[in-house]
């Protein structure tokens, strides 16, 4: 159920609510006519008890006649009986005169009392009586005072069920009426908070739902919902910007092709096809090589698992320079036996790109040093890094400006020109392709040019 049926939800919990409540009442009410119930039999029994103990007291002291008299109006319905050590009726009150004894049992050893259910025999037929015997120690032996009253039937009076019943209503409706209430006002910033979802479009991403100013749960969900939708309105943004930037990019070589065509078409006699050949082709791999990283890009955004292997750091980067073709000096220094745990293939690439990058920008030199370093506290390089530096000897890259280069699309003013620079994705490929193996792709300082260090987690092989 959404919270747009919010008359329902008021509702189901008041009717939840209402019936748990119903039923305590219900189980409170019968626990209470139990207890009052059994008071009354402990009431009952200590009665008997009593009644038949003054008894006692008079045939211990031998002060007892054959007719007892009642100790009051309301002991009429206490049947008691003497009964002497061999079982004749000594003394009894007067509904019992001349009758046998009431009961047969005696209380055992060391036990001065016993009580017992006694039905039908001298009470007459369908007549229960609790009878309580109690022992009388004297000297021609024991003689045993029983002392009796009817059962009383459990039978709960209407003023009490009817108290009860009206009582049980009355903390229901008030409970649920309570909990409706409050189940009301707690679903109110809720409802805020689904009315601003409502008009959220993807054109008006800058609205945020309203936060209650109470701490709670629902204050957690609308702070948890704008952080959201901040996120959602940066990738958004972020997705935008990327469509413009490619669009722009691939309309550049298209663009190109298609003038070198058009002019083609129009002065057949006056084209030169091997040279139209070679200028289209140029535009062609540009367009191949900004499809293809777009494609990587891609990839790297939605997390395309990749194969991880022990790989040998200054190997791979020696391999990579074996298959280019330097356009500037390169001044390897590559130490032995530094492993790192990756993908070849998007090693390699973040190798290429930042190869294309420095020579691209030196003046005429390129230095490459793989090393390794020990640990230094951070976490993610807990048993030491892998380190590959990149240096060049060209105008190197202003402070500031540092980390703009890894955005996308990005081209400084030095790096303007179509012709000489890139399509602005290398280094922001060569970053995301670092941060995807754990590691970490940044500009230091330098005397002189552009100094970029890449530190990879050092694996345990090394």
């Amino acid at each position: 159920m959404g919270f747009g049926d919010r008359w329902s939800v008021r509702s189901r919990i008041a009717l939840f609510t209402g019936t748990v409540v119903a039923l305590l009442c219900v189980g409170f009410s019968a626990v209470l006519v139990w207890a009052l119930y059994t008071a009354a039999g402990e009431n009952l029994m200590k009665e008997v008890t009593a009644a038949g103990g003054r008894v006692a007291y008079l045939v211990d002291r031998g002060q007892v006649g054959s007719v007892l008299p009642y100790d009051s109006p309301s002991a009429r319905d206490r049947p008691i009986q003497v009964v002497d050590p061999r079982g004749r009726v000594r003394a009894a009150t007067p509904d019992m005169a001349g009758r046998p004894a009431m009961a047969t049992f005696h209380p055992r050893p060391p036990l001065r009392k016993a009580s017992r259910e006694v039905c039908d025999g001298v009470f007459g037929p369908d007549g229960c009586h609790i009878v309580v015997a109690q022992h009388v120690y004297r000297e021609d032996g024991d003689w045993t005072v029983y002392s009796a009253a009817p059962v009383r039937a459990f039978d709960v009076p209407p003023g009490l069920v009817a108290g009860l019943a009206v009582g049980s209503v009355l903390v229901t409706a008030a409970v649920a009426y309570g909990t409706r209430r409050s189940v009301k006002r707690a679903l109110m910033p809720v409802r805020a908070i689904r009315g601003e979802l409502d008009e959220i479009n993807a054109s008006d991403l800058g609205r945020r739902v309203p936060v209650p100013e109470a701490r709670g749960e629902i204050r957690d969900l609308a702070q948890s919902v704008n952080y959201t939708l901040d996120r959602l309105e940066e990738t958004l943004e972020q997705q935008r910007r990327f469509t413009s930037d490619a669009s722009h990019e691939l309309r550049s070589p298209i663009t190109a092709i298609r003038a070198q065509v058009e002019g083609a078409l129009l002065a057949p006699q006056e084209s030169d096809v091997s040279e139209i050949g070679q200028a289209v082709l140029k535009s062609l791999d540009r367009l191949q090589a900004i499809a293809a990283d777009l494609l990587t890009l891609a990839r790297l955004d939605v997390g395309a698992p990749c194969e991880r292997e022990p790989l040998d750091l200054g190997r791979l980067v020696a391999a990579e320079l074996d298959t280019r073709r330097p356009v500037r000096k390169v001044v390897p220094n590559l130490a032995p036996g530094v492993i790192v745990r990756g993908d070849r293939i998007r090693l390699g690439r973040l190798v290429t790109n930042l190869l294309d990058n420095a020579e691209r920008h030196a003046a005429t030199t390129v230095r490459l040093e793989v090393r390794r370093e020990d640990a230094d506290g951070d976490p993610r390089f807990r048993s030491g890094a892998a380190v590959l530096e990149v240096l060049d000897d060209g105008a190197g890259i202003a402070r500031d400006q540092r980390e703009l280069v890894f955005q996308r699309f990005t081209r400084l003013d030095t790096a303007r020109s179509r012709n000489a620079g890139g399509a602005g994705l290398g280094l922001p490929i060569a970053r995301q392709i670092a941060e995807s193996h754990g590691g970490t792709l940044t500009i230091i300082d330098s005397p002189r040019g552009a100094r970029f260090l890449l530190r990879l987690p050092l694996a345990r092989e090394s």
